[in-house]
């Protein structure tokens, strides 16, 4: 990063979106950002311009979570229809429709290998799904409440999922078996993020915390507070120094440097809801989704 993120501002504000903007995602290159909105459909923009790209429809409710695939070559969607789409960006093509939810699909993940697909319903279960083939490989029901989000560790081992239940669970993804489960929010959690070095879990709340975990013994590490409403989704940097958080605040909060993680600044621009923040692969940007409809890039000036 060229400079701290102290002097981050809103470098770019995407609008297209004719509804509130859910979620968003980087490829791994960094040459595409993809949004997800209520207007059900996924929007391509280069991050670089600002230009909206290619407009992907075919989802019939919101679209509340995208992923890219490790390779770019896939990209992933989970909506409010009770389905999840895979698609080739490059053409625009949904190439499978994973139909089995019996509720919201509210997150999708893609592992490390880009193998796997994980997506989180209404339903109460996190679903595994072959992206060669769409096919249903592990149902994981375990949750007692609505699953939130989910998200692969770096090395592929490990499944987390949130859970209105107030908890995040750990899974095999090979197996389909629970390992873990980490209880200590007040709240529903919505967010959930691994650290690049796979040795810490973040997990954002509506009791306006995040927490972060260590992976090895499921001790709650550290409890950070300071946004003023629901946190709903979380992510950390690239190097694994900072955290970013959305919040109902109408804000994104930056906290760091890692291992400590205090509330280094608060983004503001935003006039709805924060949903989603990614950062970029080389970690120069920040992204986020609003229900005012946009997507902001943030970075240094």
């Amino acid at each position: 990063m060229a400079r701290t993120p102290e002097e981050w501002v809103t470098l770019r504000t995407l609008a297209g979106h004719t509804s509130d903007a859910k979620s968003v995602a980087f490829s791994l290159d960094g040459s595409l950002l993809a949004s997800g909105s209520r207007d059900q459909t996924v929007r391509l923009w280069d991050p670089a311009t600002g230009e909206c790209l290619r407009t992907l429809a075919g989802h019939t409710h919101t679209v509340m979570s995208v992923a890219f695939s490790p390779d770019g070559s896939l990209l992933g969607s989970g909506s409010r229809d009770d389905t999840a789409r895979l698609w080739d960006p490059a053409t625009g093509e949904c190439l499978h429709t994973l139909a089995g939810h019996q509720g919201w699909v509210e997150s999708v993940a893609f592992s490390p290998d880009g193998r796997l697909l994980a997506s989180a319903s209404h339903d109460k279960t996190a679903r595994l799904w072959d992206t060669a083939s769409g096919a249903c490989l592990h149902i994981l029901a375990a949750h007692a409440s609505i699953v939130e989000c989910v998200a692969f560790s770096p090395d592929g081992r490990l499944l987390a999922s949130v859970s209105w239940e107030r908890t995040v669970r750990l899974w095999d993804p090979a197996s389909g078996a629970c390992l873990r489960t980490l209880a200590g929010h007040d709240g529903w959690v919505f967010g959930v993020a691994f650290s690049p070095d796979g040795k810490l879990l973040a997990s954002a709340s509506d009791d306006g915390t995040l927490r972060l975990w260590d992976l090895a013994s499921g001790e709650c590490l550290h409890t950070l507070a300071g946004q003023a409403n629901w946190v709903w989704g979380v992510a950390f940097s690239p190097d694994g120094s900072l955290l970013a958080s959305a919040s109902n605040d109408e804000t994104v909060r930056l906290w760091g440097p890692s291992p400590a993680f205090a509330s280094l600044r608060t983004l503001e621009g935003h006039t709805g809801h924060v949903g989603g923040v990614a950062f970029s692969p080389d970690g120069s940007l920040l992204a986020s989704a609003s229900n005012d409809r946009t997507v902001r890039l943030w970075g240094a000036p």
